[in-house]
């Protein structure tokens, strides 16, 4: 064996971050794949059982490169391993070896477990499936035998419909149209039909239900277009582009009525508002947006028009957190590719990594479809931010990436990266220091590849909010609606200015460490009173609720400040602006002026909440990380914080209210807007963004 092997083991067990292991792990996967023989292995699987989690995971993957019969066997043993998150890599890096027969039943036993595991194991079956049909088809069918249950019994399908062959095939068409199986189960198996064009029983079948005016009759027709038997209206290709951009996991609506509850936060809100400001510039004729939904609005919105269109993808399964969507990719693929074809997409824009990214990137690459990716550390921010706190490290790596899938998303972000045509970046001020520290990333050296693109708000939202307090004084269902929450009150808050705080109830958002901040200060908690809008505080997600729960004991520290805390749950983005302008200028009702607007972030790649309270006129708190020091003036028309340190947080707001009250504020806050007139508005963002779409397709069509 090289030294090579050993040196880079050493590296990666002695690396001082996280961040550096992700990066020195695949070197020591390079390194591993230079070898054969038994030596590695033995080197390999003695660190994966020692307690550094995070090194195991390195070990893990590094070993599926090995050229030794002995790596299988490591492999295969530790599907079976009690430790959870290597039972998941192991499912994870089998994907790379050729088809195990003493591997394929436990890998479909990771996939009856479910989870982001059973996804790993099943897109590793997938790829076996293609040399080995009759042997993945038969483990499978066979565990769908001793199965209870429809969720259990619909990932078991799912999977069948991913293995090509006769066997899958007659297994999928029974399923189909027995009437003794759960409907969840036969609606897995309709779709899955939808990927067998060279199956005449298939057709057929797909045909028959798709007579029926019901939920397995609108499956079978969104089935019989993916067989081309009902084949979708195309859209005409106009002389502008058609443009796609997605973000599965949110409810989007055109009144963003569910913005800041699960996951539908900023994400959700500039897709809207940036979906019709390029539909009416120059150079783009349609844009989709894509977002989950039901099989019939999926159906109906098939239909090709110009402008902004919202574009459900069905996905068959209840809501889920972007953190637990990732079984629902299948569907998402099957989903997306339809969507793209329908309406002849020259340029798909990618955000984030997570499944609908994994999932759009794949249907991409197999229609040739260009993609440009907006690029961000995440979760490289969050883990070094984690590593520094002490709440991630080598001892439980694995336990929380397990259930924040880490190692995954950031070889994601890497692939969608390098797949892509064009790579968007945040603003930043240390962009080309952090994306090669955090990434390793070189920027400056394809400059061609890379543009900064701030966000964008839309200034006419803030605009008409000023307008309606000026006019309507206390009237009006928003200004009522958050009059009456200060007027439930005890009487001595009442007149007090607000700390407010917009977004999802989620531990990256922070909004336990701001309660703990301004609970935790005696003279802020007595100065103010807390809103924080978001949250779907009637049917919590598990994030909601453990954010709910962190509250609640921060309240029961802190008792005489729990009066003063405002929680309404989430609210629509016009009722947000409008009370944004209240907090700034105050009401008749029960608020004073001067309120202070606060995001304690672990991390805000730009935050557009943020711009949104600053075109309010509202002095701002923001994250010192990522993008908000690009627009946030230090001490002048906001404060740059540590956000990770409550007291830090509480003094930061103290400084904002003195700001907010201290001579010539006015005038800063005029600055500060006319500052996101000219750099940060949709429309800007818009502009800039056609342009690389251009680039992006042009480059596309003369390769």
């Amino acid at each position: 064996m090289g030294r090579s092997l050993r040196h880079t083991l050493d590296e990666v067990q002695q690396a001082p971050f996280v961040v550096d292991v992700l990066r020195s792990g695949d070197r020591l996967a390079a390194a591993a794949g230079a070898e054969t023989g038994p030596e590695p292995v033995r080197l390999l699987a003695a660190v994966i059982d020692e307690s550094d989690e995070l090194t195991a995971v390195a070990a893990v993957h590094a070993l599926a490169q090995v050229f030794d019969d002995g790596a299988d066997a490591v492999l295969s043993e530790l599907l079976s391993h009690p430790r959870p998150f290597l039972r998941e890599h192991a499912s994870w890096a089998l994907g790379a070896r050729l088809p195990r027969l003493d591997a394929i039943g436990r890998l479909v036993g990771v996939v009856v477990g479910g989870g982001f595991s059973g996804v790993l194991a099943q897109r590793t079956l997938a790829r076996w499936a293609a040399s080995a049909p009759g042997q993945v088809a038969l483990a499978v069918e066979g565990a769908l035998a001793g199965a209870a249950g429809p969720a259990v019994r619909s990932r078991i399908v799912e999977t069948l419909g991913l293995v090509p062959g006769p066997i899958a095939g007659r297994a999928l068409l029974r399923l189909a149209v027995s009437p003794g199986e759960h409907l969840a189960v036969r609606l897995t198996a309709v779709a899955a039909l939808g990927d067998r064009p060279a199956d005449a029983a298939a057709v057929a079948v797909v045909r028959d239900l798709s007579r029926a005016d019901d939920d397995l009759g609108t499956v079978a027709r969104l089935a019989a277009i993916d067989l081309g038997i009902d084949a979708a209206e195309r859209g005409e290709a106009g002389s502008g582009l058609a443009v796609a951009q997605l973000f599965l996991h949110a409810d989007i609506d055109r009144d963003l009525s569910r913005a800041g509850a699960g996951d539908n936060g900023g994400i959700a809100t500039l897709l809207v508002r940036l979906g019709d400001a390029l539909a009416t510039g120059p150079g783009v004729d349609r844009v989709l947006t894509l977002s989950r939904g039901t099989a019939r609005a999926a159906l109906d919105a098939l239909t090709p028009a110009d402008g902004h269109l919202l574009t459900p993808v069905p996905l068959l399964t209840e809501a889920a957190s972007a953190a637990q969507a990732w079984p629902s990719r299948v569907a998402a693929e099957r989903g997306i590719r339809r969507v793209l074809r329908a309406h002849r997409v020259d340029v798909l824009h990618l955000r984030m990594a997570e499944v609908g990214s994994l999932a759009a990137a794949e249907v991409a690459r197999e229609l040739g479809i260009p993609t440009v990716f907006t690029l961000a550390p995440d979760p490289h921010a969050v883990i070094h931010a984690l590593d520094m706190t002490g709440g991630l490290h080598r001892g439980n790596f694995g336990t929380q990436d397990e259930r924040e899938h880490y190692w995954f998303r950031a070889r994601l972000v890497q692939r969608l990266a390098d797949d892509s045509a064009h790579v968007v970046l945040f603003p930043r001020p240390e962009l080309q220091h952090d994306m090669r520290e955090l990434l390793g990333l070189d920027v400056a050296g394809q400059p061609s590849r890379f543009t900064v693109v701030p966000e964008g708000v839309d200034l006419s939202v803030s605009a008409a909010a000023a307008a309606e307090l000026e006019r309507s004084g206390t009237s009006g269902p928003a200004l009522e609606e958050l009059d009456a929450l200060v007027a439930a009150l005890p009487e001595h808050r009442r007149g007090l200015p607000l700390v407010i705080s917009v977004g999802r109830l989620h531990r990256v958002k922070g909004m336990a460490t701001l309660v703990e901040a301004w609970a935790g200060d005696a003279e802020l908690a007595e100065r103010s009173n807390l809103l924080i809008v978001g949250g779907d505080l009637a049917d919590p997600s598990p994030d909601e609720r453990e954010q709910l729960d962190l509250i609640a004991e921060v309240l029961t520290r802190f008792p005489t400040a729990a009066p003063g805390l405002l929680m309404p749950g989430h609210r629509p983005n016009d009722v947000v602006a409008v009370w944004l302008a209240a907090a700034r200028a105050g009401t008749a009702g029960g608020i004073g002026p001067g309120g202070v607007y606060v995001c304690s972030s672990l991390k805000e790649e730009f935050g557009l909440a943020l711009l949104e309270a600053l075109a309010s006129g509202l002095v701002v708190v923001g994250p010192s990380a990522g993008g908000p020091a690009t627009y946030i003036d230090d001490g002048m028309t906001g404060v740059l914080v540590d956000t990770r340190r409550p007291d830090e947080v509480a003094r930061a707001t103290r400084v904002a209210f003195d700001l907010a009250t201290a001579p010539g504020q006015a005038e800063r806050m005029d600055r500060a807007l006319e500052r996101i007139r000219a750099d940060f508005t949709v429309q800007a963002m818009a502009d800039r963004l056609s342009a690389i779409y251009s680039g992006a397709a042009r480059t596309a069509r003369r390769s």
